[in-house]
Formats: structure tokens, C-alpha cells, sequence
């Protein structure tokens, strides 16, 4: 006999005569069950909803761009732009409007200022710190969140440095934790290592500490995995050309899942204070275990390639791309995601701001 939350499953479903019951319809069925009631009208559905979205989920990925009043499409990323300072500052201006927490920031590199070791990376007026100054002078109160890896800055294309084809993981993490305390002497407030080397999170800790920079918050791409869903963003900072090989071997294989427990448990014990994982809705699994194992804030990054999708389908006419855009992202919030990066961020808050999402 089967058994439903712990009563026969025939005490719960059974056939009546409607006589018996006064039903209008010949063989109603006697539910005690009826699942449908809380989703019979709007506001019950409200009343109901296990998750919600907020503008205080999302962080806004914004691509910076040498020059003066610009803003240059991205071609693989419909609606985004690379944008230069002064343009940044009024899309701070307007995520604050839209209370938006968060902006993150990523540069695209003149061709010229790359190198084999990226030593732009470790300019003190380079193009990311421009930017954090500007924006911290316009907009204070609003949260920057700077990337730290070599990829924008080496022509080579890596996170890392390279010597014989090999990436050079402890030579590579020195020059990150001086990338790392340039941008908080810049004025950022959450760095956020892309580069996946090991022991990276610790080392930078350390040098954040001794700098004075004890405050400033550490948001460890913990789970990054070697994705082809990043073409877009490559080409939006230029190093999709650049790129000599690949990323495996730093980068996680997305065949694993115990591994990302390893790399996020690693990452909390050196320090982290936040953990991402990235991409996202191929790895709403992975997104699952870690805040079931670990209940430290995880955050989801909705990458290039996610966006792209979406983006080609909705002008095309196979989704609704507004639909689209809500759904994939409520699911980061339905599999334990405590905040989103995604370009989709100002017009989901601009939403919000009008009223409800659906």
C-alpha cells in the first residue's frame, strides 16, 4: 500500500458519487489535498512564494574602456557596453538610483599595455583604479568589487604568468597580492580573485592585512570552472584573441563536483569572506552543496554566455526575454545563491522599481 506523508495514499484520493456530496459533476474526487488552491489567484501565489528577488541580490558587471565619453556595444553581449570613466560614474549614479548594491569591474586593456608579465596590473593609474577613484569620489556609499588576475593585463591571455607553457602558480600569486592592495589603496571594497592558483586567498589576506587594509572584504571566485560559456566576457576585455591554449589546468573540470567543496572549504579557511561560483545555471548542483555545507554567503556569477543565450533566443523571437531573464534568475536564488552578478542587473532593478517582476 502506498504511503504519502505518512497516510494511505487511498485515504486521500477517492471516488465519491456526487449525490453523496452535492458535487455539480458526476465523479468528484474527495482530495484533502489540493495544491492548486495556493496557486489559484495572484495574491495567494505571493503570499506563498518560498523565494524572492530583490535589488539587493545583484551585482552589476560593468566593462571599462580608455577614452572620454564612451560607450562602445559589445557585438557576442546585445545591451552591454564597454563603457570609459566618466561613463561608469553615471551608471554608478544610476545603480544607486536603482539600489543596486554593487558594481563589479572589469577593464579592457589597450593592446599596447599588455605584456608577457601584465604589468599594467600593477600601475597605480591604470584603468581600474581610475575608475574606483572616480567613482568613490561620485558615488560612496555604492560597493566596487574589483576582479584580480592577469588575463586582461598579459598577451598571452592567462590568469597567471607563464613560463614554457607552464603557469606559474606561487610567482603568479606575489604579483596578485600586490594587484590586491593596489586596488584597496584605489579605494575598492571587495576584491574578488578570478585566477583560481592556489593558496592565492591566504597570501592575499595576509597582504590586505599588513597594508591596513584589515576591512576590505574578500569574494573568492572559489568554484570557477573551465567553461565555454566565458567567450562573450573575453571579448568584451579583448583577450579572446589573446589567448594562447587554454585554461585547464588551473581552471576546474566541470565533470567534478566533490572538487568544488575542496577549492571552497580551502578558500574559507584562508580567508574568504564570500565564495562565488561560476558559470551559473550549468552549476545550480554546485551552487546547492556549497551553502547546504558550508551556510557562508555564496554568490552566483550569470556569465557572458548565459546572457548571450537569452539575449539571441528573446531577439529572435524563441523566448520571452523578459520571462527568461526573471526565471534563470530566481533559480540562483531557489538553489541557495545569496546574491547574482548579471548584466541583466539594471533592467531587473529598473523593474523592481516600477512595481513587481511578474
Amino acid at each position: 500500500m502506498a504511503i504519502k506523508y505518512g497516510r494511505p495514499l487511498e485515504s486521500q484520493v477517492r471516488v465519491v458519487p456526487a449525490e453523496s456530496k452535492g458535487a455539480p459533476r458526476a465523479d468528484a474526487l474527495d482530495l484533502i489535498h489540493r495544491p492548486r488552491r495556493n496557486r489559484r489567484t495572484d495574491w495567494a501565489r505571493r503570499m506563498v512564494r518560498e523565494n524572492t528577488l530583490s535589488a539587493n541580490d545583484l551585482i552589476w558587471p560593468l566593462f571599462l574602456v580608455d577614452g572620454d565619453n564612451v560607450r562602445i556595444p559589445v557585438p557576442s553581449m546585445p545591451g552591454v557596453e564597454r563603457i570609459s570613466v566618466d561613463q561608469a560614474v553615471r551608471d554608478a549614479e544610476r545603480a544607486a538610483a536603482l539600489d543596486i548594491p554593487c558594481l563589479a569591474l572589469f577593464p579592457y586593456t589597450d593592446p599596447a599595455l599588455r605584456d608577457e608579465t601584465g604589468s599594467e596590473a600593477l600601475n597605480p593609474e591604470n584603468l581600474v583604479c581610475r575608475t574606483v577613484q572616480a567613482i568613490k569620489k561620485a558615488v560612496p556609499d555604492i560597493g566596487l568589487l574589483c576582479d584580480v588576475a592577469l588575463d586582461p593585463y598579459t598577451s598571452h591571455g592567462h590568469d597567471g604568468l607563464l613560463a614554457d607553457g607552464v603557469i606559474l602558480n606561487d610567482e603568479t600569486v606575489d604579483v596578485l597580492v600586490r594587484q590586491s592592495v593596489l586596488q584597496a589603496d584605489a579605494g575598492c571594497d571587495i576584491i574578488a580573485p578570478s585566477d583560481m592558483m592556489d593558496g592565492r586567498i591566504g597570501a592575499i589576506r595576509q597582504g590586505l592585512d599588513d597594508a591596513g587594509h584589515d576591512a576590505i572584504q574578500i569574494m573568492a571566485y572559489a568554484a570557477k570552472y573551465a567553461s565555454c560559456f566565458y567567450g562573450p566576457f573575453r571579448d568584451a576585455v579583448g583577450s579572446s584573441t589573446t589567448l594562447t591554449g587554454d585554461k585547464r589546468t588551473y581552471q576546474m573540470d566541470f565533470c567534478n563536483s566533490d572538487e568544488a567543496l575542496r577549492e571552497v572549504e580551502l578558500d574559507l579557511e584562508e580567508g574568504a569572506d564570500m565564495v562565488m561560483v561560476k558559470p551559473g545555471l550549468p552549476y545550480l548542483d554546485i551552487v546547492r552543496r556549497i551553502k547546504d555545507t558550508f551556510s557562508h554567503p555564496t554568490f552566483v556569477y550569470q556569465v557572458s554566455g548565459e546572457y548571450a543565450m537569452i539575449m539571441a533566443a528573446a531577439s529572435n523571437g524563441w523566448l520571452d526575454g523578459e520571462k527568461a531573464m526573471v526565471e534563470s534568475l530566481m533559480a540562483f536564488k531557489r538553489a541557495g545563491a545569496d546574491g547574482i552578478l548579471t548584466y541583466f542587473a539594471p533592467r531587473v532593478a529598473e523593474k523592481l522599481k516600477k512595481g513587481r517582476l511578474f
